[in-house]
């Protein structure tokens, strides 16, 4: 009976002792990657504060979707690039290339599924920039003719002569579109 307490006394021992070592070999990793981590929220923050400043002074507040869009985009970037680092200091660089390998097929995967929302997206913030193109315009564009009553970043809606809301693609507004009258604002 005593040689298997003996037993389970020095299996345990040994692997406290193994545990511990290997915890006084880690710390200097574990440490390397909170400091990494600290760093690289404070730099997300104050990059995307920079970025939200800049499209704050760029677009209007009415264009807020767009500052927002745009924050997000570079945001999740820069956090998937900070934690692929974080794989790569881990010891674990074969897994964060293989990572970034794949997610770069999921994107081009995801940007093919959505070219048309892509498209829209794109045409919308160019409409909404237009300064030829605003809610209260009468436009004639190819599959309508009416006053344009809201621009959003993938669709414009348009009101017809009957009182019809009529919603267009905005990839297909931009393609060629006709202002008809000024607003009454100029």
């Amino acid at each position: 009976m005593s040689t298997v307490v003996r037993f389970l006394v020095d299996t345990i021992r040994q692997t406290l002792f193994e545990f511990a070592d290997g915890l006084r070999q880690a710390a200097p990793t574990v440490l390397t990657g909170l400091v990494f981590l600290a760093i690289a929220y404070v730099g997300i923050r104050v990059l995307t504060g920079v970025l939200r400043r800049t499209l704050d002074a760029v677009y209007p507040d009415d264009q807020r979707l767009v500052v927002d869009l745009g924050v997000t985009i570079v945001s999740v970037f820069l956090w998937f690039g900070a934690a692929l680092t974080l794989l790569k200091i881990f010891g674990m660089g074969e897994i964060a290339a293989s990572l970034g390998t794949a997610a770069g097929f999921v994107a081009l995967g995801v940007s093919y599924a959505l070219s048309n929302m892509i498209a829209d997206t794109v045409a919308g913030v160019y409409l909404l920039r237009d300064p030829d193109f605003n809610p209260g315009d009468e436009v004639k564009s190819d599959p309508v003719t009416g006053t344009v009553e809201a621009i959003e970043l993938r669709k414009t809606r348009f009101r017809n002569d009957d009182g019809d809301t009529i919603v267009v693609a905005n990839r297909d507004v931009e393609k060629k579109w006709t202002r008809l009258i000024a607003s009454a604002d100029e």
